[in-house]
């Protein structure tokens, strides 16, 4: 059964949370240190001070409450979605998936020119029926209730989700997580899905002989990331229950969670606005699901050190330079079927808030290739 929805926090969270801020026991710091060691003191008390005094919720709650809502359980865990169906008959389906720290929200910028491309001074005939689903354990969906939700579940949760849709000729894109959801899904029903755009991938191993010097560079750059993980990720796939506790009961303690990442991920010279970043923290804060949020990650914590199968439908990749990993096209042509390639002068590991003005052409660009 799928059932409309629509997002109406309690006033009494909102008190709540008011609450908290104005009793923040703040930390001391090093002098010195700058961003070395985490947010420093005086950006989060910034930033508390904006949410506090600053931030509408309501004005974003309204927000996401333009856009068509729905929920709906799958195989044990409950799934909120965006469905918005595009004013052209013939426009194609596509599932798009987020990652972490990002939210189903982060999203809405792209939804209206994906689906309407005519109102956006675009081709009619690059419109798509846009299906958001909040990964489950996350934010809207609310927390998972058991364990064996890793990327591999998801993935077939979102061709049973389709399914329910009455689609059964579509597209996925994403990127973090996107990525071998998306992968996987084709897997899954490769006779459904077109293809698969992503804007992030790692390179997958192959011979690295005769590599030009920046794509060695970029091989680096994954093996470091991999070898020396960042202290979110050991944490999140080893111990989520108890980063839980402090996440769950702490607005600020989420805030420079999610806000360290956002701030070392995204191109320095665009950034995600404050508003944008406060209305993903409050999705995980307002659902409780900092720490269900956290389980994908212990539940893939193998993930990382291989790559996926390879992609049995036709794959487009937009790379961006301040991205956690830039992938080497001979390497991914090796071993997926690439027909489409981009490679962004800006941008980092956020797309959908940094640049969804070269996010949406280049979704089209590739699906024009592979849905005919």
């Amino acid at each position: 059964m799928i059932t409309a929805f629509k997002l109406d926090v309690p006033q009494r969270d909102l008190d709540d949370l008011r609450g908290r801020l104005d009793r923040v026991r703040w930390p001391d710091e090093l002098p010195g240190v700058g961003w070395d060691r985490g947010v420093p003191l005086a950006r989060m008390k910034e930033l508390v001070e904006y949410w506090r005094t600053g931030y509408d919720w309501r004005a974003q709650e309204a927000r996401i409450n333009g856009f068509p809502q729905f929920t709906t359980e799958i195989d044990g865990a409950d799934v909120h979605f965006f469905h918005v169906r595009s004013p052209e008959p013939d426009a194609l389906p596509l599932i798009v998936t987020h990652g972490w720290p990002s939210a189903s929200a982060d999203f809405l910028d792209m939804i209206g020119p994906l689906t309407d491309p005519r109102a956006y001074g675009g081709d009619p005939a690059d419109a798509f029926h846009v299906v958001v689903p909040s990964l489950p354990g996350f934010t809207l969906s609310g927390p998972t209730r058991e364990t064996g939700w890793d990327v591999g579940r998801i993935a077939r949760a979102w061709a049973e989700l389709m399914e329910r849709l009455g689609y059964t000729r579509y597209g996925a894109q994403g990127g973090d997580w996107g990525w071998p959801i998306s992968t996987g899904l084709a897997g899954v029903v490769p006779e459904r899905v077109v293809g698969v755009h992503l804007n992030y991938m790692p390179s997958p191993p192959g011979d690295v002989e005769g590599l030009a010097e920046d794509d060695l560079e970029r091989l680096a750059q994954q093996q470091e990331y991999v070898s020396d993980p960042a202290g979110y990720w050991q944490m999140q796939s080893s111990r989520p229950q108890t980063l839980a506790y402090s996440l769950a009961d702490s607005p600020v303690g989420q805030l420079a969670w999610i806000a360290d990442r956002v701030t070392a991920w995204t191109d320095p010279a665009i950034g995600v606005a404050d508003d944008r970043l406060l209305t993903t923290v409050m999705l995980y804060w307002l659902t409780g699901t900092a720490g269900s949020s956290s389980r994908l990650h212990a539940e893939n914590a193998g993930v990382r050190g291989g790559p996926p199968p390879a992609c049995p439908v036709p794959l487009g990749v937009a790379v961006s330079p301040h991205d956690l990993v830039r992938p080497v096209r001979r390497l991914v042509e090796s071993r997926h079927d690439v027909v489409h390639w981009t490679e962004f002068d800006r941008g980092g590991h956020l797309l959908a808030l940094e640049i969804p003005e070269l996010l949406v052409p280049d979704v089209r660009a590739f699906f024009r290739l592979v849905k005919v």
